[in-house]
């Protein structure tokens, strides 16, 4: 006579899918520990690189802070072919050397707006043009005062649709900057220059609405008239 079979418990049937499982995995494994060994490694050293870049760009940073802070005073005082070269004899870098080698610094960015204020005060546009262009700043105010800069140099060199696009980008980066209504009446100022007189109109009389107490509101109706003419 059979025996009835032995009703396997759920608890039975769990315990057998885990070990299942486990010699499952164990098995998979061994078959491809090279592979999994591997992926390991290159996620380690995936991990050390980022802690080591992120190590080499705060010392860098604070290296570009310090060393900004020794240059700016040539700056202050306009003195920019040394705020630019340096002065080797008091063992200061200037805004070059600092942007060669920590440009992508957050001070390294920030003296990249110094080094292009310095150019512009010198009336070398191009080379004040390529580092405000090359500025990568988070902040809106320095953000808008690089569009600015960019714009200026435009307008110096008589390109005055660029300048005026510029300008215009840089009013409307920070709406809330002291700037902003000044940008804004360059902007239409050299679209008007530039023949774009509906343009210039337009941000006249946005201007007029948007900033009535600044200095640039005073003459904008005669402003308005002159661009329609």
């Amino acid at each position: 006579m059979l025996k009835p079979k032995k009703k396997i418990s759920k608890k039975e049937m769990k315990e057998d899918k885990l070990v299942t499982t486990y010699f499952e995995a164990t098995s998979w494994y061994e078959n491809n520990k090279k592979i999994v060994n591997g992926v390991f490694t290159g996620l380690i050293i995936v991990a050390v690189l980022i802690v080591v870049v992120t190590n080499n760009m705060r010392s860098n940073n604070e290296k570009a802070t310090t060393e900004l802070g020794k240059v700016l005073r040539y700056y202050d005082e306009g003195k920019y072919d040394i705020a630019i070269s340096g002065d080797l004899q008091e063992n200061i870098r200037g805004l070059q050397s600092i942007v060669d080698d920590y440009g992508s610094t957050k001070s390294g960015e920030l003296a990249k707006l110094y080094l292009a204020n310095a150019y512009y005060a010198k009336n070398n546009y191009d080379k004040a043009l390529q580092y405000y262009s090359d500025s990568s700043i988070k902040d809106d105010m320095l953000s808008a005062s690089a569009s600015a800069g960019v714009a200026a140099c435009y307008e110096a060199k008589g390109e005055y649709e660029k300048a005026a696009v510029y300008y215009e980008k840089a009013a409307f980066k920070n709406g809330k900057d002291v700037l902003a209504a000044e940008n804004l009446h360059h902007a239409a100022y050299n679209y008007s220059a530039a023949g774009k007189k509906e343009k210039a109109v337009e941000l006249y009389k946005k201007l007029k609405k948007d900033y009535p107490t600044s200095t640039y509101a005073r003459e904008i109706d005669r402003l308005i008239a002159e661009a329609s003419s």
